[in-house]
């Protein structure tokens, strides 16, 4: 398929450097987190899941001693990352507000590839993707970086070495307009070759912002009975970051419940 020309070179150019940009083993509490709050609003045994916007497999990394993984994302460069760190799953090129396989799975991810549906029409379409990928009484997650409401700008920063070449980033995030659905994140790269020759690159990512209330009605126009739950992280103050949660309705299933 071809790739959209505004895809950041983040996930393009420079898609084999993104080891050296984050770790997977940042990712190990984050993804027992993903797993257990998936696991229990499951309402069947949950066997496989498909990620959508998979990116360098880091989450993948995590989650497939513990599900059969097809991950799914519309950079040829990611994949190959991630096929790299993760050769026992499955991996197929796709974007989340299209892509259709033709079969469902016990659950469905989206970790904050979902960030980049920067219009309430493009999340809809990865909504609508994950329900129609979704087995009855299966669950999809959804993390997103922001919502309306906890919103905060501010910048990070990071990078590691691997003892042939290094990266350093900035990343300054910000919302120019508080009126519409979305904010802006400039990311700064420092690269250093193994010839030792310094590059610094920049780009401005532009991503989605919407209200937890916007989200859950999404949810629920798909189909999903949906939830929205406090993110938990070491790293993280309680309640500033929120996941939404989708369990898609079983007919056949007389304890369907909405979740708590």
């Amino acid at each position: 398929m071809e790739i959209p020309k505004d895809l950041p070179i983040l996930y393009t150019d420079l898609a084999d450097w993104w080891p050296l940009l984050s770790a997977p083993e940042e990712y190990a509490e984050e993804a027992d987190w993903y797993r257990r709050s998936i696991q229990d609003a499951g309402q069947r045994e949950l066997r496989t899941l498909l990620e959508l916007g998979s990116g360098g497999g880091n989450n993948a990394s995590h989650l497939k001693a513990h599900f059969d993984l097809t991950l799914v994302d519309l950079s040829p460069g990611m994949l190959a990352v991630s096929r790299e760190l993760n050769p026992e799953c499955e991996h197929l090129q796709g974007d989340m507000r299209s892509v259709r396989l033709g079969r469902q799975f016990d659950a469905v991810f989206i970790h904050d590839a979902v960030d980049y549906m920067a219009s309430e029409a493009d999340l809809q379409s990865a909504i609508e993707t994950a329900f129609v990928h979704c087995a009855p009484g299966g669950v999809a997650l959804f993390a997103p970086d922001h919502t309306r409401e906890n919103f905060k700008a501010g910048t990070e920063r990071g990078g590691h070495d691997d003892g042939a070449r290094g990266l350093r980033y900035l990343e300054w995030t910000w919302d120019p307009a508080p009126e519409d659905d979305s904010y802006q994140t400039l990311m700064v790269y420092a690269l250093r070759s193994r010839d030792g020759r310094i590059e610094v690159l920049h780009e401005v990512h532009v991503c989605g912002l919407f209200s937890q209330a916007k989200w859950l009605r999404l949810l629920e126009e798909a189909g999903f009975q949906p939830a929205c739950l406090p993110f938990e992280h070491s790293e993280i103050d309680p309640g500033a970051s929120h996941v939404f949660l989708g369990v898609k309705p079983d007919p056949s299933s007389r304890t369907s419940t909405m979740i708590r």
